[in-house]
């Protein structure tokens, strides 16, 4: 006897419908799957027989032939268990044949009972979609399923429950949530702004990468408080609309880094990879691809700390999705392309040494060393930054000093204003902040005056700007602009961004 039972296969954030056909045939016992499933379908073969067994129910002892369909999509993952159980016991008349609106998740114990699966917030979602009506899934992923909210949500706990539910034999309350409410009452406490001492230049820079979404470099030596400014960003951005926490716990699902009990990312990301990082560990990849830690800080912050120490090529595998806000990973069995939309903050030392230009300890560095270590940092990687701030050592008094900056609550609200006024600016244009904003957008909504735009040609030509750099400083100023409130983007707003291309200037003041 034929049955077909449905479930989806993930790519990346996406997916599709998979029909999973189960047919059991007179013959020698056997069992096949085919469809493109990757190892860990094909061992559900051993699971599913014993959960089935072990749950009380009669396993066939004849051909059986599973098909996932469509045959083209590669099926990877243990959560066809269920689906292909349940089609195994429908086929034999145990269980009646499920609506084909109704969709099964969930990896099978050898005792019967149902385990949790990596993306079903995702599943969900594609569910959705395609016009499922009924989603069975591991207890554990219910809440996390029921944000995609379009769907009946039914948790399982066992294959037997699973049965019990179809045979109409007990009634399973469909789980609901309200990730609005979730959203509303998360704990969103992080490091505060006030806790750092001085350093008011480098609160000012990251004021500004906050508000327009631009790329940081801060660069001092050790002990000036780079990582620790840097952990303060997240504070001071916006809170994360529900699409934002939405998209960011699928990445995380899909990772297996939901932490338990937590059913929806709340918080902006905050991803800080050692510089022994991979390449691939950034941008996502494996056999099967996965998000990688630019993915992984979506809608947040990537943190790059010694950032010349990282590997060139992990460095220069970040220039293209910082660009886009996107990353595509290509492997052999698959490309999936991840959403990669953060603000990239990385931390360096200004010399091997770290205290070139120190006022206290002696620089013991050539100026050749010195340039080869800053140029670790490529000229294309640094057009990319926006905002190259100095973080000089505290002197004593601003260290003693009492606890009387501003808070990130503070901070963040003029933040959130002015976001709210690239929102109004961009209208439907799909530009999320002026960071990300194109060229032809570029030239619409950044009017200048005459005397912002004699200084910035003068400085264009005095420090042989190239012309990535040059729309980003004008990027940067129209986020001093909305900071400040005005529409037009006037010369002190200019004269501002261009202080955040320091080491630009720096290095074409040497090759002049």
């Amino acid at each position: 006897m034929l049955a077909v039972t449905h479930s989806i296969a993930l790519s990346g954030l996406n997916g599709s419908m998979v029909r999973v056909e189960v047919d059991v045939a007179s013959g020698l016992p056997g069992w096949e799957i085919v469809g493109l499933p990757d190892t860990a379908v094909r061992e559900a073969k051993d699971r599913v027989r014993a959960a089935i067994r072990n749950a009380g129910y009669e396993f066939p002892l004849k051909r059986i032939t599973v098909n996932l369909a469509p045959a083209d999509v590669r099926k990877e993952g243990t959560w066809f268990d269920l689906p292909m159980a349940v089609g195994i016991l429908a086929a034999t008349e145990q269980v009646p044949v499920p609506d084909e609106r109704c969709a099964f998740v969930g990896e099978l114990s050898l005792d019967g009972s149902v385990r949790s699966v990596n993306g079903a917030l995702a599943a969900a979602v594609v569910a959705a979609r395609n016009g499922i009506e009924a989603l069975v899934v591991p207890l554990e992923n219910a809440e996390e399923a029921a944000l995609a909210g379009n769907s009946s949500v039914y948790p399982v706990s066992r294959l037997e429950e699973t049965v019990r539910f179809l045979r109409g034999e007990i009634a399973l309350a469909p789980v609901k949530a309200d990730p609005h409410a979730v959203l509303a009452r998360a704990d969103t406490a992080v490091p505060d702004l006030a806790d750092v001492r001085g350093q008011m230049a480098a609160k000012r820079a990251l004021e500004v990468a906050a508000a327009g979404g631009h790329n940081v470099l801060l660069l001092g030596s050790p002990g000036s408080g780079k990582t620790m400014l840097a952990r303060r960003l997240p504070g001071i951005m916006p809170a994360m609309t529900l699409e934002e926490a939405i998209e960011v716990t699928m990445l995380h699902s899909i990772a297996g880094l939901l932490p338990p009990g937590q059913h929806l990312v709340t918080r902006r990301p905050f991803r800080a990879p050692h510089h022994t990082a991979s390449s691939a560990s950034l941008t996502g990849g494996g056999r099967i691809p996965r998000p990688g830690e630019i993915s992984l800080a979506h809608h947040g912050v990537l943190f790059l700390d010694e950032a010349t120490e990282f590997g060139r090529d992990s460095l220069e595998a970040l220039r293209q999705p910082l660009e886009d806000g996107v990353i595509t990973v290509c492997r052999a069995s698959a490309s999936v392309t991840y959403p990669a939309r953060i603000i990239l903050v990385m931390a360096a030392n200004p010399c091997p040494c770290g205290f070139f230009g120190d006022p206290v300890k002696e620089c013991r560095c050539t100026p050749l060393q010195i340039r080869r270590y800053l140029a670790r940092l490529s000229g294309p990687l640094m057009d990319r930054i926006d905002l190259q701030v100095e973080v000089p050592r505290l002197p004593y008094e601003d260290l003693a000093a009492a606890r009387d900056g501003e808070s990130s609550a503070v901070v963040r609200r003029r933040v959130e204003a002015a976001r709210q006024r690239q929102r109004e600016r961009f209208g439907s244009e799909g530009i999320p902040y002026n960071a990300a904003t194109d060229g032809r957008a570029l030239r619409r909504h950044c009017p200048l005056t005459r005397g912002a735009k004699r200084l910035l040609e003068s400085a264009f030509r005095r420090w042989n700007f190239s012309a990535r750099a040059h729309d980003r400083i004008l990027k940067v100023a129209r986020t001093i602009a909305d900071l400040a409130g005005s529409d037009q983007i006037t010369e002190e707003h200019i004269g501002e961004a261009i202080q955040y291309r320091a080491l630009d200037q720096n290095v074409n003041d040497h090759n002049n």
